[in-house]
């Protein structure tokens, strides 16, 4: 029985699964910290943490994983006795767009610039305009952004001596292999997710890496992200408790491997996560992208020369933080808990009496081109509308933020046919389901899975324990499907009409 190991390395912390190939079963789950991990932040709009700590709590993961498998094992006293030494494969997940640089010694020479991190803002901004916004979204799809290379440059300008020691740029999933295999490399999905991947040329974008100053040597060995990209050194292994000589065989950024995790790879697939912000991630085989730049578009994780397979990606920020915003500043006696939520905000019909709330309160939002308009509340008539219609009208407002943003979308030619999530975050509303699948015209199937369990199945393709990819998604069924409702089509649309209304006037006024 082979056993894959997961790793889903995030910035709140690393989460790791031990599961069995040909059955899917997990056999153990860890997370450390059990805090979220500390993000430094020196300056406004910074965001930077070490990677060795990423490393400290992929160790302590690792261990708490062999001792909940020694536990089970001494329970079950028949039951088969696993150890960490059994498993075969190891797959990476990883925080995206985060900026790791080393030394010729594989020493890191500042903290990791993450994902949160705006100072490179400007940086970006002023790259499209030298390039030429035409040819950035042409040929990289995405204009250069606040993303990996922006933040190579900002080192660049601000760090020079620390760029002038630099052996090798990655990305966080690069250092994590890297600390495994003592081996530098990085994919094409990576390279894409760092701006840095030429779509046109189907390779790495030289003319980025000019512009900015960057020297291509910097840049990692390029290799699939199904393959086996090197193997455990005997210290890493004594480190973690594992085999030397295990495959590391899979690593994707959080996004594309969510996707993976619920079986999404063909066109027409739509991967949905809802937690404090919501992303939707739709896949596509077609060369193309928005020309306000309103979605991302990266390399996806079975992308090939023959068979291309891109990821676009829609980013609410404003979603999950908006209801726990109503729940802990919204309160009257006893405090309400999500549940109790859910069901005063089903109370309410379809429309919450007028009530419209926009959910663009936390930050700016790129489906609005980067505009920051704030959270607000329209209709308000004090004489009707009372706690359960903010509640219902706040996962309206999600939903329909959510749908505006899939408009994008659709216009680019992605199909919307079959949207999975995990069954957790703003998923367990069922009004929140309900919502999302009518208003979309969607079938929704949710699925008790998660990052590191995607990693663990996408080591087992890269290892090639599985035939195939489709073969890596045994065990995993939904444990739940909601159909659109087609009684309540018409009061959603139009409620959704009102909502976009109030949009675009908040639109039109904002600056």
């Amino acid at each position: 029985m082979a056993l894959l190991l997961g790793y889903d390395v995030g910035s709140s912390s690393v989460k790791a699964t031990l599961m069995e190939g040909q059955t899917g079963k997990v056999l153990a789950t860890a997370t450390s910290p059990e805090k979220e991990l500390e993000i430094v932040a020196e300056e406004l709009g910074w965001a930077e943490q070490h990677p060795e700590v990423w490393w400290e709590h992929v160790r302590k993961a690792t261990r708490e994983i062999a001792n909940s498998v020694q536990r089970t094992a001494d329970r079950k006293l028949n039951a088969k006795r696993y150890t960490l030494k059994d498993v075969e494969a190891i797959g990476i997940s990883y925080q995206m767009h985060g900026l790791v640089v080393v030394d010729e010694n594989k020493e890191v020479l500042r903290p990791s610039i993450i994902w949160c991190d705006s100072r490179a803002v400007h940086i970006g901004e002023k790259a499209a305009e030298d390039i030429g916004k035409e040819k950035c979204l042409k040929r990289l799809f995405n204009l250069p952004g606040n993303f990996t290379a922006s933040k190579l440059r900002w080192v660049i300008e601000n760090e020079p001596e620390v760029y002038s020691k630099i052996h090798k740029i990655m990305l966080p999933g690069d250092y994590i292999a890297m600390k495994m295999t003592g081996e530098i490399k990085t994919t094409p999905s990576g390279l894409s997710e760092g701006i840095m991947w030429d779509f046109e040329s189907d390779g790495l974008a030289e003319f980025v890496l000019e512009n900015y100053g960057i020297s291509s040597k910097l840049v990692a060995e390029t290799v699939p992200t199904f393959s086996v990209q090197g193997r455990l050194t005997a210290a890493a292994a004594d480190e973690l408790g594992l085999k030397a000589g295990t495959k590391i065989s899979y690593r994707a950024g959080d996004q594309p491997n969510n996707a993976l995790s619920l079986g999404v790879l063909e066109p027409g697939q739509i991967a949905v996560t809802a937690g404090t912000s919501g992303v939707v991630y739709g896949i596509s085989d077609k060369k193309n992208y928005d020309q306000q730049s309103r979605v991302n578009i990266f390399v996806h994780v079975n992308h090939s020369q023959s068979s291309p397979r891109y990821g676009v990606l829609l980013c609410l920020n404003g979603t999950g933080i908006l209801n726990s915003w109503l729940k802990h500043n919204f309160e009257s006696g006893q405090p309400l808990d999500y549940d109790q939520m859910n069901k005063l905000a089903a109370k309410i019909a379809v429309g919450s009496d007028g009530l419209v709330i926009l959910p663009y309160g936390n930050g700016a939002e790129r489906t609005l081109e980067n505009k920051n308009i704030g959270a607000s509340v329209h209709g308000w008539n004090f004489n009707v509308h009372k706690k359960a219609h903010f509640l219902r009208a706040a996962q309206e407002g999600i939903v329909f933020a959510l749908n505006y943003g899939l408009g994008i979308m659709r216009n680019m030619g992605i199909e919307l046919k079959t949207v999975k999530a995990g069954n957790a975050n703003m998923f367990l509303s069922p009004l929140f389901a309900e919502a999302f699948a009518t208003i979309t015209g969607a079938t929704v199937e949710l699925y008790n899975t998660d990052g590191s369990q995607g990693a663990a199945r996408g080591a087992g393709i890269g290892a090639g324990i599985y035939s195939g990819a489709e073969d890596a998604f045994v065990g995993l069924e939904p444990v739940k499907t909601i159909e659109p409702n087609e009684k309540l089509t018409g009061a959603y649309q139009e409620a959704y009409k009102r909502w976009e209304d109030v949009l675009k006037r908040q639109l039109t006024t904002s600056h």
